[in-house]
């Protein structure tokens, strides 16, 4: 009976314990995203107020007009800028979401069904470009999108953000292709299939919740990225939000509510994604964990 009773109670304390760390890592994840929050709906003054007001006084969402409208008086620039931004963010992560799945499924579904000679180191040299830290690679690629034209455009970050999107497509996708039984496309294939139509309609279905998360992650990657569009930038034609937002910061001032509202505005499409489709991510990644 004693020893019951003590192993109930050390059940009891590591329930107690794992809902703590739960909550502590909850609060310490969620703490940043409220307090921008609230220094997006704060004045300026309740922002350098001492000792530090955490619900303001006089909340107000006029920072989102601004950002929205552009009819910021202190820092016209950045303001009227970021909606631009914000549609140049959209339009080069979904390209780059929809060209590296497309690309990198052809790549997986290669790797994880067909034999060809040199196949292995294929996949090893596709897989070392996530090595090569960003910084090594921006001078010589500097210098050849200068070459041929192609600075300030769009297009040359849907290309620059490929170069370590792909990658990540076929590291993690191939864990989801290599789970399926190959019986299951030879029985397709038996039943009329070719080899395209058993990839439609096996392997596709049966991975399509490794597929959901991977093009969360994609997306995200690509929503996300700064250092390349940094260098590779320079008018609004071209720059996204996370440009944009490093400019509410000037030599004189940094205008922290605007930044904030921006930023929250900025989090929005990752963040639906992740919460429409997380029993997507959720089965997907423990689906890929099987084989890697």
């Amino acid at each position: 009976m004693g020893n019951n009773k003590e192993i109930r109670i050390r059940k009891i304390l590591f329930r107690i314990m794992i809902y703590v760390l739960a909550v502590f890592i909850f609060i310490y994840t969620i703490a940043p995203v409220v307090w921008l929050f609230i220094s997006s709906i704060s004045t300026k003054a309740e922002l350098f107020t001492i000792p530090l007001r955490w619900i303001p006084k006089e909340p107000t969402f006029e920072r989102y007009a601004e950002v929205f409208l552009g009819s910021s008086t202190t820092m016209s620039g950045p303001t009227h800028q970021f909606i631009p931004a914000f549609l140049n963010s959209l339009q080069v992560a979904a390209l780059v979401t929809i060209i590296s799945l497309v690309v990198g499924i052809m790549a997986v579904y290669a790797f994880s069904r067909l034999r060809f000679r040199g196949k292995y180191p294929a996949r090893m040299s596709i897989l070392s470009v996530q090595m090569i830290p960003a910084v090594v690679l921006v001078i010589p690629l500097h210098i050849l999108i200068s070459r041929v034209g192609m600075m300030d455009n769009k297009m040359t970050l849907v290309v620059v953000y490929l170069s370590f999107v792909l990658p990540f497509v076929v590291l993690i996708m191939r864990g989801y292709f290599d789970s399926i039984p190959y019986e299951l496309e030879e029985a397709a294939r038996i039943d009329g299939c070719n080899r395209l139509g058993a990839f439609f309609r096996v392997m596709l279905p049966l991975s399509s919740s490794g597929l959901t998360a991977t093009t969360i992650f994609v997306f995200i990657l690509s929503w996300n990225e700064f250092f390349y569009a940094m260098n590779f930038t320079t008018t609004i034609a071209s720059k996204t939000v996370p440009i944009v937002l490093t400019e509410f910061a000037s030599k004189n001032a940094i205008e922290f509510n605007l930044m904030s509202a921006a930023s929250i505005i900025t989090l929005l499409p990752p963040v639906l994604l992740a919460l429409v489709f997380q029993k997507y991510i959720i089965s997907g990644l423990s689906s890929g964990a099987v084989k890697g």
